[in-house]
């Protein structure tokens, strides 16, 4: 996305001008949006949560922002506000999409609860969409279903790969993202986690990205990522790994007792936590969740 979608080749091939940063640091963002007067920045949702958390953010001027483009995961709705209020005139567009094809962006027109709950449309009119069960049957509209594929730009086979293509692809020739969504009644749409992003409790499947998304609601939580740890009876359990906002503290009692207000039930509740100073990050600036994983499997590991 920030190479091509339209990225730093868009924006060269229309004649406008590229600020290149060795840093992520916000102070360092910070100054060159003002000294260059940047238009727009592409990121990924844990780098936008880290500079709006900045007490810089409001020494510099960075009324020239137009549009700031999050994707890689979904930016949760908190986040978008918390976005908007802190970068007053600025578009904070969600994209989704992935490196075998579909794009989608939410628009500048859409109202404001589509633009703040969904990750948009495809861009294109002949993008073919569906969500389908486990069983590849299309899954009623308002309801999760794995998002499979077809269209003008999405490939349609991997090279020499003729085994994994008859799991990738559909009869049909739908690519299968292993992305779970829904369909906002706007025709938009809303990530709702990844099929392999379930944790497995005693066979009871929890939604790692659901319970996040309460999670984040706390006002004491700065981010977060729900993964299993080892359990010899149920399989796996849930951790909530949580980064707190400055001053604030957490215990699993207070969370458990939060998440209880939304009615959850039962055994999608955490039954571990741990604070953390920052989520690991992967080369590609997502969040690493297998990282995560592997510490709290670890033996050593209380």
């Amino acid at each position: 996305m920030p190479l091509a979608c339209p990225g730093l080749q868009g924006f060269l091939l229309s004649g406008a001008t590229a600020v290149l940063a060795a840093s992520t640091r916000p102070e360092d963002v910070f100054a060159l949006v003002e000294r260059h007067r940047v238009t727009h920045i592409h990121v990924v949702p844990a780098l936008l949560i880290r500079w709006l958390d900045d007490p810089s953010l409001a020494r510099y001027d960075l009324s020239s922002l137009r549009i700031i483009q999050s994707g890689g995961q979904r930016l949760q709705p908190e986040v978008r506000h918390r976005a908007q209020v802190a970068l007053p005139g600025c578009f904070i567009q969600e994209n989704f999409g992935m490196a075998e094809g579909l794009i989608m962006f939410v628009r500048a027109d859409d109202p404001d609860e589509v633009r703040r709950e969904t990750c948009g449309r495809p861009v294109s009119p002949d993008d073919e969409v569906k969500l389908v069960d486990e069983d590849g049957i299309e899954v009623p509209p308002g309801e999760v279903g794995e998002l499979i594929v077809r269209g003008p730009y999405t490939l349609r086979g991997y090279f020499r790969s003729p085994q994994h293509n008859a799991r990738a692809f559909s009869p049909e020739g739908f690519y299968r993202s292993g992305d779970l969504l829904r369909m906002h009644p706007s025709g938009n749409y809303i990530v709702e986690g990844r099929r392999k992003d379930l944790i497995n409790r005693g066979g009871e499947k929890i939604s790692a990205e659901e319970v996040e998304n309460l999670i984040l609601v706390h006002p004491s939580v700065l981010n977060v990522a729900c993964v299993p740890y080892p359990d010899h009876v149920l399989g796996e359990r849930m951790c909530a790994c949580v980064v707190l906002k400055p001053g604030r503290s957490l215990t699993l009692d207070e969370l458990v007792g939060f998440l209880g207000g939304f009615d959850m039930a039962k055994f999608k509740l955490p039954e571990r936590l741990e604070i953390l100073d920052s989520l690991p990050l992967s080369g590609f600036g997502k969040v690493s969740k297998q990282e995560l994983a592997g510490r709290l499997a670890s033996p050593g590991h209380p």
